[in-house]
């Protein structure tokens, strides 16, 4: 892992999270809150474990650094997630406050960062800075392999 960049450690980290929800059965997806060099908050889809439409990784990591903060806003911190956010994550994004957003794999159908919708780029008073491709290889190929065994192809 030498000349890893800090961006890709912290990807690293949410990677390790979407790799537990696909343990459960779960969409592999991770999420990883982060100020000042400190992990706030870490999260993975448990949609289907917790019967819950908002279990998504983004809204699960946000949730435990809210927490952690005893705060709502979540002012300097940034956010790596393995999969572009939905529509509903990035209004809970925008609304926590967060700095920036770094993604791994994009999401064309469901993104709401660079896919369907750019909620990111509208005119809210704050809104997130954002980077997409962040070890985009490794987090599409998770998320590929996990479809394939779902869908009964090979391995």
């Amino acid at each position: 892992m030498s000349g890893e960049n800090l961006h890709e450690r912290y990807m690293r980290l949410a990677l390790e999270q979407a790799k537990q929800a696909a343990r459960l059965g779960e969409v592999p997806v991770g999420a990883v809150v982060v100020r000042e060099g400190q992990v706030l908050g870490c999260g993975y889809n448990k949609r289907a474990s917790d019967a819950c439409v908002t279990a998504h990784a983004e809204i699960l990591a946000l949730e435990q650094a809210c927490r952690r903060c005893g705060d709502w806003r979540l002012d300097g911190c940034d956010l790596y997630v393995t999969l572009e956010p939905c529509a509903m994550c990035a209004g809970a994004i925008v609304n926590s406050r967060i700095r920036r957003v770094f993604y791994g794999a994009s999401d064309p159908r469901e993104g709401a960062v660079c896919g369907i919708v750019r909620l990111f780029d509208l005119p809210y008073p704050r809104r997130p800075d954002y980077e997409g491709g962040v070890l985009a290889q490794e987090c599409s190929a998770l998320l590929t392999s996990f479809f394939q065994q779902k869908r009964g192809g090979d391995q």
